[in-house]
């Protein structure tokens, strides 16, 4: 992960934004393949970060915006987006998460200028902790790119509940998270922003990825028509186009899937 400052000079992190979605990482095969196919859809310049030639920090509008790393081969890892949480002490939201029957996969350990662990809820769906310094202050950050993170899962509610708890949403402390409902999704806001949604339907034992559940990014574009055009152009797969053409799931020649939101969609 790279940090920055905000324009005022002030350092933001993760205890700022506790419990709210704070980067996202891609696993490839090729970073290569990767780097080109998300120039073209999503208009990103790639930078080499501070932790070596298998890893490569996206910028949009030179803001950084995504992690990209070439270890799902060497380290038999699926290649998919992460979303990573921020949190307070990773320590504790790592136990908090055990204690409640999440797992633990790697972490946390240090990733200057802060610690990571990538964790599993109780379902099975994969996300990540961060502590420390947020890239480009956060705000930024979200203007930047991502809209937000939608976890499908088996039932919102109980998911809610598991996640309110492991990163301490809608206490006490200054600053957390806001945990509304509607409809049948749970959403999540901080600081006024949409920032996730958690829907049900996902079915824990199913053969299919899509249906399992897991944690879906949603990148907001301009003109998502331009998007499927260079994700087809590119390798990439058109998964799903929602009836109103706001929104649309790709996946990237690896098999990464990602969501296309319409900036303009309410």
């Amino acid at each position: 992960m790279q940090s920055d400052r905000t324009l005022h000079g002030e350092v933001i992190t993760s205890d700022s934004v506790f419990g709210a979605p704070c980067w996202v990482s891609l696993t490839a095969r090729d970073l290569r393949v990767a780097e080109a196919f998300y120039r073209a859809v999503l208009g990103w310049e790639w930078r080499r970060g501070g932790l070596g030639d298998q890893f490569r920090i996206a910028h949009a509008d030179g803001v950084p915006v995504a992690g990209a790393a070439e270890v799902a081969a060497t380290w038999q890892m699926a290649v998919a987006w992460t979303s990573y949480f921020a949190v307070s002490d990773a320590d504790e939201a790592v136990s908090r998460s055990q204690e409640r029957g999440g797992t633990t996969a790697v972490g946390p350990i240090a990733f200057p200028p802060g610690r990571a662990a990538l964790m599993a809820d109780r379902d099975g769906a994969v996300f990540g902790l961060w502590e420390g310094e947020l890239p480009a202050g956060w705000e930024r950050w979200r203007q930047a790119a991502p809209a937000f993170v939608r976890l499908h899962t088996r039932n919102a509610f109980d998911a809610a509940i598991f996640y309110g708890e492991v990163l301490q949403w809608a206490s006490p402390r200054a600053g957390c998270c806001e945990v509304l409902y509607d409809g049948d999704e749970v959403v999540l806001r901080s600081r006024g922003d949409v920032v996730a949604r958690i829907h049900s339907g996902a079915v824990e034992a199913a053969p299919d990825p899509t249906i399992r559940p897991h944690w879906q990014v949603h990148f907001a574009v301009s003109d998502v028509d331009a998007c499927v055009r260079a994700a087809l152009a590119h390798g990439g797969t058109l998964l799903k186009r929602a009836p109103d053409q706001a929104e649309a799931v790709l996946s990237d020649p690896d098999g990464a899937r990602f969501t296309v939101t319409s900036r303009s969609a309410p």
